[in-house]
């Protein structure tokens, strides 16, 4: 009999000090500026940081996670995270890692976004409520559209556009490459930098921010914020980037065939979240379980020592802990015991995702109207390739192109991939 699932999303405690190892020896650090005057820099006392997010969509997703995450610990041994909302910069559009200029959001989209993706970050981060001082390390959430909407335009080229240099800004990765490729890069994206850069800026002068933590991506916008200081305010800022993850199997992390994991349980389930990590490649577990949990590393080292079958049991683990930060312990209990009742044949469980249908449905309808399939054509390649099946109660048979489901059951896309259909 295997023994019971462990795992707790409490980390060890931690002091000042210990914050840099602990990123380092969980994986959360890709680049940083000088590491030895970063580390005296937290031992000396509590840090304030900052990382931005541009609301681009009305949820978080996990390709957010790897900054929270840092952030989580960083708090944890008591320095306090500043989380920026882009609700300026996000008007402009990072052209970082883009190919092409990115869709201009309304304000009102924006405004949406903002308040879709505000109460998520209370999963991961203890934050300050709205107005109120922030106590020990809370974190402070701040929108840069306060302070950079009002801008005087002229007077910002002024003092801040003086400190920038044009060639210096041709020769990022994001701009060079766009030039090279003869993609073009708007004016507007151009200002991109320039914004970042003065966020920092502000937040030193505000928060006493003296360390921006993002995606490697934004490794040139952050050091323009470093300088910056240095320029304006005489004074040392840090840098850290947290890495750009592509899974073993080279996909980049937090996508699926179906589109991104959101944090959002209305964009995807509690079931689909849970399912997502407990199906991540063999070669992932150990890594995953030190970056998107907070396990101790000897239960980790323990878990991912795990072979052959029993390595599900390590899967199971990262599930969970992903699933209870993101969706809350009971949440997480049920996917898991949804999933145990889908899988081992106990019929589909209440948080199983669900459907609800016209019946009677051809199964071709009902593969596009379950998420399984964007088109009829992708259904009917779908289900010619042998991989639906449909569990009305009497077990699992595969269907035909002409099939018409009748009633109730599980609708299931290969072995991973099952939707419980009823009655509309």
């Amino acid at each position: 009999m295997s023994a019971p699932l462990t795992g707790s999303p409490e980390a060890p405690s931690l002091g000042l000090a210990d914050a840099l190892r602990v990123l380092e020896s969980r994986g959360y650090i890709k680049q940083s500026t000088d590491r030895d005057a970063l580390q005296r820099h937290f031992a000396a006392g509590p840090v304030a940081f900052y990382v931005g997010f541009d609301p681009t969509g009305e949820s978080l997703h996990v390709g957010h996670l790897l900054p929270i995450m840092a952030m989580a610990w960083l708090q944890k041994a008591g320095h306090r995270p500043v989380i920026v909302h882009g609700g300026g910069t996000a008007m402009i559009g990072d052209p970082s890692g883009k190919d092409k200029t990115r869709d201009i959001l309304t304000p009102e989209k924006i405004a949406h976004h903002l308040a879709r993706q505000r109460p998520q970050f209370g999963r991961f981060l203890d934050v300050a409520p709205p107005g109120a001082a922030p106590v020990g390390a809370q974190a402070i959430l701040r929108d840069n559209a306060d302070w950079l909407l009002p801008l005087n335009y002229i007077q910002f080229l002024r003092d801040i556009g003086q400190h920038f240099s044009v060639n210096r800004m041709l020769s990022a990765e994001s701009a060079r490459l766009r030039l090279e490729r003869n993609q073009g890069l708007s004016f507007i994206e151009f200002n991109y930098h320039l914004l970042q850069s003065y966020d920092f800026l502000v937040l030193h002068r505000a928060h006493g921010c003296t360390l921006q933590l993002g995606g490697d991506d934004q490794w040139f916008n952050i050091l323009g914020g470093v300088d910056l200081i240095r320029r304006e305010a005489g004074a040392e800022a840090h840098a850290l980037t947290v890495p750009l993850l592509s899974t073993a199997d080279g996909k980049k992390m937090g996508k699926t065939e179906s589109g991104a994991v959101w944090l959002d349980p209305d964009l995807l389930s509690p079931f689909d979240y849970y399912q997502y990590w407990v199906n991540v490649v063999d070669a992932d577990v150990g890594r995953f379980l030190r970056l998107y949990t907070f396990l101790p590393d000897d239960e980790i080292a323990a878990l991912e020592a795990l072979q052959g079958a029993e390595l599900r049991r390590a899967k199971q683990v990262l599930a969970r802990e992903a699933t209870t930060l993101a969706h809350g312990a009971a949440a997480a209990e049920a996917a898991e015991a949804a999933a145990a009742a889908l899988f081992g044949g106990q019929g589909a469980g209440d948080a199983a995702p669900t459907c609800a249908v016209a019946f009677p449905l051809p199964a071709v309808d009902a593969l596009v109207a379950a998420g399984l399939a964007k088109s009829k054509g992708e259904a009917r390649r779908l289900i010619q390739g042998g991989g639906v099946r449909y569990d009305a109660g009497d077990g699992k048979a595969a269907i035909g192109v002409d099939a018409v489901l009748s009633g109730p059951g599980v609708l299931w896309k290969g072995k991973k991939d099952p939707v419980r259909l009823t009655p509309a």
